[in-house]
Order: structure tokens, then C-alpha cells, then sequence
């Protein structure tokens, strides 16, 4: 019989230790944890307990903006210049769609969407959060709205929202004044203040729409709304309601602007035209104009570059940036610092056999007229606008003492009005010439500057605003668009005061007297430059023409209008305040390679005082 193994006897006593020690470790394990677990949760339900409420709220409830409605434009006369239209815009909400190409292509089958509109939908997402609508396209048409709306269920984060779009009811007949507003760029995106431009899409790009745009644009609101996890809302909750912009009243008479617009007809050209008493400008036209309409939800590049590329340049606002020479319409303020100043007076006569010489130089500078004027004092040098009295008359008074007296009036400096991009023209000086050109100044740059040729530059708004100083006889007004300002649910107005700017004082009352009848001798006298426009006038005009010329001509040639090219013709100019006894008025026109000041830019001048003075309701 086989013998069994002995089984080893068990330590009962060791198992039960070595149990007892693992049921400890357990036990202080479990422990542990429970307390690593009832302080993160002391942590979520009482030390952060606020923050991550908030965090939880913020999923169930968003903020979102409500924009204000931008302010409107009347002109003087409460005529609508600037409005806000019903629209349907485009948007997608980027985090709500898995394919973004597809849902463009998509759309394209359903709506027209240019490669413009895909490049500024790509740019602005780049920029917006996922969960904000992007604008794919403005101004939806209602056919485009009900197509789009059919297919919606296979469009997901595509929406059509109801918007208020920016529209200019008289068009391009005030564009380079009322200017408009546009889609904000991405570099105006960063520039912005993020808090009040949310869910806006327009801002002012030119004119009075850019530089009120603070007080156009008003304040954006808020409204609070419950949302789905798909971000659906639920409920509209609590909201600020936002402010809108404020309403601006404008100097800017309409019919005024209508006129010009007719009386250049196809020419190209500027006109400003202020009241001398308060600097308000009735009208401020640049031909030819551009319908404002098209640029306000982006224009395609095709018209944008048949726009900017014609030789016309209906994009460039004359009136403001046209820096042109004034030619004779510097007369008046020669004459009246050479009485001023002791270089010239009202007796004395000078001989105009058609050209000036200075001595030692075989250059002749040449009068208008070939045969010249014989004998001519001051009157008769302003009313024939005789060049030679006023060569002879600038070299005595020298270039430092023009330069001093004609900044007086403003010319060669910003006039401070309320619109963007002016230019400053030129009024040229010794330390200029030396500064830019690192020369010398030479007699006979004297002589042109004193018939506003050579380097001297204005632009019509300058001329005008000093046309206003000579009318108010020293009396100078920056020039001023705004008339008043309205708040939103406030039936009173605000009006914005004038400002005065440092007046032109004289020695000698009569100065003033003597230059001013001159220059009505200009419209109203037999031999006056501007004599065609006083036929039937009801009132008195004192004005001055002028030529300024494209290029220059050689000693041995002539001038021939009609042997050059109409782009090489010589500018007409004209500057005019009215009524002479107490001016309403003052206007100054220039017409590119117009001709004669008196034939071509006097009557347009005529049509506008004519429009203010004569046919105001």
C-alpha cells in the first residue's frame, strides 16, 4: 500500500496578519479618496461655485448684439440725403457646417455669389468666432430669399437675416459730399471698439458718413436669449436696447447742388459755395460724380476698376483734392495787399504793352492780351484782368510779403472742414522752395505767383472760403457741413455753432470798398471779364475770372485752343459773391480745360446764385 504526502500544515495565524495589513491599506486607500473627492467637489460646489455657474449658464444662455439703426442725413431743407432700407442678408454660422466648399457651391447654385463675395466671406471668417454668422451676401432679392428658404433643411448653419441697409435716394448728386458707407474691412475690424461695432457690418468710408461716424453709428444693445445645445434659440430673455445714431442736418442746399450738377452738363470740374456770415457751405460738387449706392455692400472688381481706371476720375473729389493753379482769381488779393501795404495805390497807373520784362532778362512775360492794355490802374487791371499790372505789382511787393499776406486768407492751408481728405493746396515761399527743391527763389517766379501760375496751388473749397473773408470783408468762418445735430427721441435740434477763424484786419476801411467794387465792375461793367452773366440779373455780383494754364509756351509760340487736345486746354476759373450790398453767397468754379473763366465757369456760378437767391422756395 502506497504512503499518502503529508499535507503542510497552514499558518493561520501569518494569513491573517498578512490579511489584516492589506484591508488596512485598502481601508486608508478608500479613505484617501474620499477625501480627495469631498474636496474637489468643496472645490466645485462651494469655492468656484460662481464661476463655473456661470460657465454653465453661458451654455444655456448667450448674449447676443443688437445693432443700432444708423443715424439719417438731411440736407438744410429736411430733403432725405442719406436712409436706412429693409434688406435680407446671407450668413453662415461657421460651426455649424461640416463642409464648407459644398455649402458655397451650394448656395452658388441658388444665389449669384461672385469670387468678391467668396474672398470677403473667407476673410472675415478668419477674424469671427465659430459660432457667430458670417456674411456671405447682402440685399437679397425676394426670389433669392424664397429659393434659399425651400432648401434651408439641406443648408444647415445657413440663415437669411432681416437688416437695415444704407441708401443714398439722390444718388450721385451728392456722393463726394454725403460720401457712404461700406463693409468694414479687416484692418477697420482691428482698429475698431470690438464692444460696440458687434454684429455691425457697415462704416463710414468718405465724406460726412466717415467723419460723424461716431455720432452716426450710435450704441450697440444687447440681448440675452436661451439657446439648445444646437444653439437654437429658445427664449428671448433681458436686453439693453441699443442706441441710435443721431440724426445730422446739413448746410448742404440740394437744389443747389442740382443746378451745378446740370450747368456743367459733360464738363469736368468743382464747385463750393458758402455763406460768408456763418461758413456754411450751401454746395460742394465734384463732376463728374458716382452713384454711392454701388459701394455700399462692395462692388465688384470690374466696376470698381472701370470707376477708378477712367480718365474722367469720378472717384476724385475736386473739391476738396483738386489742386489747381487760381490764375487770375488772385487778383483781388494782390490788389488789395498793395494797397494794404503801401505798394501800389488806386491812381496809379502802370503801361501794358502786352508783355513785362524785368531788367537784365531778355524774358518776356506776356499779358492775355496780345496787344496789351495801354495805361491801367488797379480798377482796370482787376476788371480786364490785365497780367502785366500784377507782374509789375508782384516784384514790387516781393515773394516773402505775398506769401505772408495771401496765408491771411487761407490759401496754401487746410480750411478745417468737417470732411476727411482735404488737401492744402500751395502757397509757395522762399524757405519752401529751398526745403523742397533745394533752390533758390528767382524774380521771375515772383512775377507768375503774383497771377497765380507757377507753383501756387488751391483747391475750390480753399478759393471759396477766401472769396467768403473778401465778401465779409475780413470777416473768416471755417467752413462747416453740419448745420445741427438730433438725438434719437428728441424732437429739439442742436445746431453747431460757427467758428470763427483769425480775421483779415485792414488799415483802411476803403481798401475793402475799392477791391470789392472792382471786382463787381467784373460782372457789371462794359469791359468786365464776366459781363455775359448779367444779363437780366436781379441782384449785384462781384466776382473775378480766370485762366490757368495746363502747360507752359514758348516765347515764340501761341496759344490756340482749338489747335490742342482738350486735355491740354487751359482750366477756367470764376469766383463770386452775391448780393455785393450784404453777401448771402460766395462761390468759387473751376472747369477742367475749360477755357475761359468768364465764358465757361462765370455762368455755372450764375445757375447756383440764381438757384439760392432768385428760385428759393
Amino acid at each position: 500500500m502506497a504512503r499518502l504526502n503529508p499535507q503542510p500544515i497552514k499558518d493561520h495565524l501569518r494569513e491573517a496578519l498578512l490579511f489584516n495589513r492589506r484591508m488596512l491599506v485598502a481601508v486608508v486607500a478608500v479613505i484617501l479618496l474620499v477625501f480627495v473627492l469631498l474636496g474637489r467637489l468643496a472645490q466645485l460646489q462651494i469655492l468656484r461655485h460662481e464661476h463655473y455657474t456661470t460657465l454653465s449658464e453661458n451654455n444655456r444662455v448667450s448674449i447676443r448684439p443688437l445693432v443700432p439703426t444708423r443715424g439719417l442725413i438731411y440736407d438744410r431743407n429736411g430733403v432725405l440725403l442719406a436712409q436706412n432700407l429693409p434688406s435680407f442678408r446671407l450668413e453662415i454660422i461657421p460651426e455649424r457646417v461640416t463642409d464648407m466648399d459644398r455649402t458655397l457651391d451650394e448656395l452658388a447654385k441658388l444665389v449669384r455669389i461672385s469670387d468678391e463675395d467668396r474672398d470677403r466671406f473667407r476673410e472675415q471668417l478668419s477674424v469671427s468666432r465659430r459660432f457667430e454668422g458670417v456674411p456671405l451676401r447682402f440685399r437679397l432679392s425676394d426670389d433669392e430669399v424664397a429659393r434659399i428658404a425651400a432648401r434651408r433643411h439641406r443648408l444647415p448653419g445657413v440663415n437669411i437675416t432681416a437688416d437695415l441697409a444704407r441708401h443714398y435716394p439722390l444718388g450721385e448728386l451728392t456722393a463726394h459730399a454725403v460720401g457712404y458707407v461700406g463693409r468694414i474691412s479687416i484692418e477697420e475690424l482691428r482698429q475698431l471698439d470690438p464692444s460696440n461695432y458687434k454684429g455691425s457690418h457697415y462704416i463710414g468710408k468718405v465724406g460726412i458718413e466717415k467723419y460723424y461716424e461716431d455720432i452716426l453709428h450710435g450704441q450697440v444693445g444687447h440681448q440675452r436669449v436661451e439657446t439648445n445645445a444646437q444653439s437654437r434659440v429658445l427664449r428671448k430673455m433681458d436686453r439693453t436696447l441699443p442706441v441710435p445714431g443721431q440724426t445730422l442736418y446739413l448746410n448742404l442746399d440740394s437744389r443747389l447742388q442740382l443746378a451745378a450738377q446740370q450747368a456743367f452738363g459733360e464738363e469736368n470740374g468743382a464747385l463750393v459755395a458758402i455763406d460768408p456770415r456763418s461758413g456754411a457751405v450751401l454746395a460742394l460738387v465734384s463732376m463728374p460724380s458716382y452713384d454711392p449706392n454701388l459701394f455700399v455692400n462692395g462692388l465688384d472688381s470690374a466696376t470698381y476698376r472701370a470707376l477708378r481706371d477712367s480718365p474722367n476720375r469720378p472717384l476724385f473729389n475736386r473739391a476738396l483734392q483738386g489742386q489747381y493753379p487760381p490764375g487770375s482769381t488772385i487778383k483781388p488779393f494782390m490788389g488789395l495787399a498793395g494797397l494794404e501795404l503801401n505798394v501800389t495805390e488806386p491812381q496809379r497807373e502802370v503801361n501794358c504793352p502786352g508783355w513785362y520784362m524785368l531788367k537784365n532778362d531778355d524774358r518776356r512775360y506776356r499779358d492775355w492780351k496780345k496787344g496789351g492794355h495801354g495805361e491801367v490802374d488797379l480798377d482796370r487791371a482787376i476788371v480786364e484782368s490785365c497780367d502785366v499790372y500784377f507782374y509789375d505789382l508782384a516784384f514790387e511787393l516781393g515773394i516773402d510779403r505775398i506769401h505772408a499776406y495771401l496765408s491771411r486768407f487761407g490759401l496754401g492751408q487746410r480750411t478745417g472742414i468737417d470732411i476727411r481728405g482735404e488737401l492744402p493746396g500751395l502757397l509757395p515761399s522762399r524757405e519752401w522752395k529751398k526745403a523742397v527743391h533745394n533752390q533758390r527763389w528767382y524774380h521771375g517766379e515772383t512775377l507768375i505767383t503774383g497771377i497765380g501760375q507757377g507753383f501756387t496751388l488751391s483747391t475750390p473749397l480753399q478759393l471759396a472760403s477766401a472769396t467768403a473773408t473778401l465778401a465779409s470783408r475780413g470777416h473768416r468762418m471755417r467752413p462747416t457741413m453740419v448745420r445741427s445735430i438730433q438725438r434719437p427721441g428728441d424732437e429739439n435740434v442742436t445746431p453747431v455753432e460757427p467758428r470763427e477763424l483769425e480775421p483779415v484786419t485792414i488799415r483802411q476801411k476803403k481798401n475793402w470798398d475799392y477791391i470789392i467794387r472792382a471786382m463787381q465792375r467784373v460782372v457789371h461793367s462794359m469791359h468786365g471779364t464776366a459781363r455775359g452773366i448779367n444779363v437780366d440779373l436781379s441782384y449785384t455780383i462781384a466776382g473775378k475770372t480766370g485762366t490757368a494754364q495746363v502747360f507752359g509756351i514758348k516765347q515764340d509760340e501761341e496759344y490756340v485752343a482749338e489747335d490742342i487736345q482738350k486735355r491740354l486746354r487751359d482750366h477756367a476759373l470764376f469766383i463770386a459773391f452775391a448780393p455785393v450790398e450784404d453777401p448771402r453767397i460766395a462761390v468759387a468754379v473751376i472747369v477742367e480745360n475749360g477755357g475761359s473763366g468768364g465764358a465757361v465757369a462765370a455762368p455755372i456760378a450764375r445757375r447756383v446764385m440764381d438757384a439760392f437767391l432768385v428760385n428759393a422756395q
